[in-house]
């Protein structure tokens, strides 16, 4: 059986937890098991982009899920297994700088820094955390809903592809 006919044919109690994992977006966690069976992963991907399309809430929800840039997950699982192999370009940015970077971004916004950091140096994160420091708060809320999607696109990759969830 292959990973796409797995994930078309298993239980959605048992994808259920593991596309929370992904997005902790309950719509987007429906709309993604309502399109079973898929006939492609690109179908997949497909519908999970148009439904990632999120409203402000749902994307200050989603944030609770997931650590500050350069902090470990504050739980064990997937997504913080996941979480740390995402953020691995940033271990060379001391620490200090990261900390920071994060309080100046959540005086400025009241909520966490998130970018899909997987391939981004630390230097690279960090001078995007400065660019978007510049965005109205509308704006820089948009930017985080994409930045969700895009992560939560990585994750559903590690979905359909079970033997690489822990990279």
């Amino acid at each position: 059986m292959s990973d796409l006919e797995g994930f078309n044919s298993a239980p959605a109690a048992a994808l259920r937890p593991l596309l929370t994992e992904c997005l902790a977006v309950p719509r987007w966690v429906d709309a993604v098991l309502a399109g079973r069976p898929y006939p492609s992963e690109d179908a997949v991907l497909a519908t999970a982009d148009l439904a990632a399309e999120l409203s402000d809430e749902e994307v200050r929800a989603a944030l609770a899920g997931h650590p500050r840039i350069g902090e470990k997950a504050g739980h064990d699982g997937v997504s913080a297994r996941w979480s740390a192999a995402e953020q691995s370009g940033v271990a060379e940015t001391p620490a200090e700088r990261l900390r920071a970077a994060n309080q100046a971004y959540e005086d400025r916004f009241g909520h966490l820094y998130l970018v899909c950091a997987t391939g981004l140096s630390g230097a690279q994160v960090l001078a995007d955390l400065a660019s978007r420091l510049e965005n109205p708060p509308h704006v820089e809320l948009r930017v985080v809903s994409r930045e969700l999607a895009k992560i939560a696109a990585l994750r559903l990759r590690k979905v359909l592809h079970p033997d690489s969830r822990g990279s």
